[in-house]
This record gives C-alpha cells, sequence and structure tokens, in this order.
C-alpha cells in the first residue's frame, strides 16, 4: 500500500506522456515579464489592454446591469442574441462595405482569441498548410498546429513592415488552405496598403486560398489612414471569414465578446467547433455590445485621434532619448530600435535589453522576438511599447528610460 501510494504520488512515476504542441510550449516572454515587472514595481508598457482612461462607455455597463435583471440568465442561443448578430451586420455595411445576412452570416464567439480556434479547428485538417505573417499574435501557431495545419511564414520586411509579393506567391503551394491576414497589425502598428491587399487578393484567388481575418483593430486607425477589409475586394467575399473584437473596440478587454462574420458555409463550420469549445457568450454582455456597436460610434470612431496622440507623446520623446521608432499608422503598438542605446561591440539581445531596463530602469516592454516562431528569423534590437496608458503612466516611463540612459549611454 505504501509503496503505490509514494508512486500515485508521484515518487517514481514517468513523465505523462500530454498533447505535443502544448506541453512543449515555454513560458512565454509575456508572462516572464509581468511577473518581473511585479516583482520590481516598473512602469508596465509591456501589457496590452489599455488603462481606464480609454474605458469604454459608462451607457454600455448600465445596459450589463440591467440586462441581468430584465433577461433570462439561462444559456442565450448558441450563434449570440439576435440583437448583437443584427449590430454585427449592420456595422460591417457602415464601416466596411460589406453587406452581411446576420441570420446565416454571424457567430458571436468568446472574444477573438476563441474566434480563431474555432476557425482554426472548422477549416482545417490534418497536413493543410496555413500562411501567416510574421511577427505574429501568439496563438495563431499553436492553434493551427493543433489543428493538424503546416505553418509557411512570410517575413515582414521593418522598418516599414513591408510584404515581399515574390515571397508571398513563394508561400503557396497545392497544400496552401488558409492564409491569416492581421491588419491593423499586432505587434507592428502596421495597416497593409491597398497594393499590398490586391497583391494577397490576386494570389488567395489564384490559388483558390481561404482566408481568415483578424481585424479586431479595425477602429484604432490614425486619421488620414483608412483600414480597408480584404473581404471588401472583388473575389473575396466567398473566401473571408472576418473576426472582431469588443475588447479592442470599446477597450473592454474582460469582457471577451468577439464575433465572425462570413460566407454562411463558414459560419456553419466554425459554429459547430463553437458548440463544444464555450458553446455561448454571456447574454447580458452580448446586449451591451449590441447596444454600443449601433449607439456609441462616436467613441469607437474617435479612438484613432486618442491613440495618435498618446504615441506622439511617447514617440517624440523615446527620439530624443536614442531609440529609433518605427513608423505605423493605427493600434496601440509602437515598435522602436534600441541598437544606438548600446555600447560599440555589444551583443545584447531584444530579451537581455527587455530585462535590463524592467531591473535596472524600471520600465517593462516586450521583445519583437517573442512575436516570432523562429528568433533567428527576428530583428534582435527592436522591442514593443503599449501606449493606451494614462498620460501620467507614459510620461513617467519616459523619465525613467532618460534618466536611466542618461547615466548610462
Amino acid at each position: 500500500m505504501a509503496a503505490n501510494g509514494g508512486a500515485e504520488n508521484g515518487g517514481d512515476q514517468q513523465p505523462r506522456q500530454l498533447n505535443d504542441v502544448f506541453s512543449s510550449l515555454p513560458t512565454t516572454v509575456f508572462e516572464e515579464m509581468s511577473l518581473l515587472a511585479a516583482k520590481h514595481q516598473s512602469v508596465n508598457l509591456g501589457q496590452g489592454f489599455p488603462d481606464n482612461e480609454l474605458e469604454g462607455p459608462e451607457s454600455m455597463k448600465k445596459v450589463v446591469a440591467s440586462s441581468l435583471y430584465e433577461h433570462s440568465n439561462q444559456y442565450p442561443p448558441m450563434m449570440g442574441v439576435p440583437e448583437l448578430r443584427q449590430a454585427v451586420a449592420a456595422h460591417s455595411g457602415r464601416h466596411a462595405g460589406i453587406q452581411v445576412d446576420w441570420q446565416t452570416e454571424t457567430l458571436v464567439t468568446s472574444g477573438a482569441t476563441e474566434a480563431l480556434a474555432a476557425a482554426f479547428l472548422a477549416l482545417l485538417n490534418a497536413g493543410d498548410e496555413v500562411i501567416f505573417f510574421a511577427p505574429l499574435y501568439d496563438s495563431y501557431l499553436p492553434m493551427a498546429r493543433r489543428a493538424g495545419a503546416v505553418p509557411r511564414i512570410v517575413q515582414l520586411h521593418p522598418p516599414s513592415w513591408s510584404v515581399d509579393a515574390a515571397e508571398l506567391e513563394a508561400a503557396f503551394s497545392p497544400k496552401t488552405k488558409l492564409l491569416v491576414l492581421n491588419t491593423p497589425h499586432n505587434p507592428t502598428g502596421k495597416v497593409f496598403s491597398a497594393g499590398e491587399l490586391q497583391v494577397i487578393a490576386d494570389l488567395c484567388i489564384r490559388h483558390n486560398c481561404l482566408v481568415l481575418l483578424d481585424e479586431v483593430y479595425e477602429h484604432l486607425v490614425f486619421p488620414g489612414t483608412a483600414h480597408v477589409s480584404l473581404r471588401s475586394l472583388p473575389g473575396m467575399a466567398h473566401r473571408c471569414l472576418r473576426i472582431g473584437s469588443a475588447g479592442k473596440t470599446f477597450s473592454f478587454t474582460a469582457w471577451k465578446v468577439g464575433w465572425l462574420s462570413g460566407p454562411a458555409d463558414m459560419i456553419k463550420a466554425v459554429a459547430k467547433a463553437h458548440q463544444f469549445i464555450t458553446f455561448t457568450v454571456p447574454s447580458s454582455l452580448q446586449r451591451a455590445v449590441a447596444y454600443g456597436l449601433d449607439s456609441e460610434q462616436p467613441f469607437y470612431c474617435g479612438l484613432g485621434a486618442v491613440l495618435q496622440q498618446k504615441r506622439a507623446l511617447l514617440e517624440r520623446q523615446l527620439a530624443g532619448i536614442g531609440f529609433r521608432v518605427l513608423p505605423a499608422d493605427g493600434t496601440y503598438f509602437l515598435v522602436a530600435d534600441f541598437a544606438g542605446l548600446l555600447p560599440e561591440g555589444s551583443t545584447e539581445d531584444d530579451v537581455e535589453f527587455c530585462y535590463r531596463l524592467t531591473r535596472e530602469a524600471g520600465v517593462t516592454l516586450i521583445p519583437v522576438s517573442a512575436f516570432y516562431d523562429d528568433r533567428s528569423e527576428a530583428p534582435r534590437t527592436l522591442v514593443r511599447f503599449v501606449f493606451c496608458k494614462t498620460d501620467a503612466k507614459l510620461q513617467a516611463a519616459c523619465d525613467a528610460l532618460r534618466a536611466y540612459f542618461g547615466k548610462h549611454p
């Protein structure tokens, strides 16, 4: 009994054979940097969510509260409450110029990340190839691999994060099933140009390729730049799924309400996966998001201008400190090159730089190499700042960096 009990408690137990994709993932740099930031009480510009200053309309919180008392608190419809699905369809027509049948071409999910997971599981078979652009959001590759797919990665080239058409074309093969496009783009802030979108569309049509559009930052575009959905281009409507997010559109990241719109057959397939992942989404939050999409347009249509001002506050001071700031047209991410701040002959890379800044300067950033599957292909001296923070926090970070590099040229 004692021997068996010892074995059951792990005394001589062999390592368990768990899922290869997820059990092999290391602790992410994002988690490590957040823990280090908390330990050193640093100014954290690594976390990709807004401070309360940018939180969404108070009216939407009131809708959540009233909905709890005025409507059922049992399971809502799997596809989403009609109010939100109708609002998603109207929003698509109003802001993207894409007409959507709310009854057959919309689906509500538990955030955009669940939309991604459900889409990969529903659209991909083992051995299918999927094209991604790097740097890229960290959930893409594990979820695609768990679905049995084979990633084919195309590099975006700094400083403008341009797409090389020849490199993109070479990534297509007879096994290509899907291309994933994130614009506006995390972590770079790039908004894909009309020319780039047309190149992508032409190749997808030629190779009969489906497209998953991660457009969660669609309203976080700076004045003077327009977000254009690939689904709006000729020949693309029937092959594209669009993903949206209340967390990004209204700065309510805790709500975890996302949605998809697209061809009925693709939505139907994704819904089959969705029903076995989360099945549904809290109805009170759905109704609040429906209200927001319909009635709080000034808030989300004004985000770009607010964020542009915050970026300017940060960019101007970072340049003065010695960072080289890369261009961007949207999101709340700023990428900067710190090579000019290193001593001659230094081999310090972006991960080491971020650890040093947190410990010694009191400012936490994210290394851009964290957004690459193969760090050997990543730039070595780029870091990501998040600027959807209070002006006071942004100024505190700049002051700390200025003081630190003044002592450590």
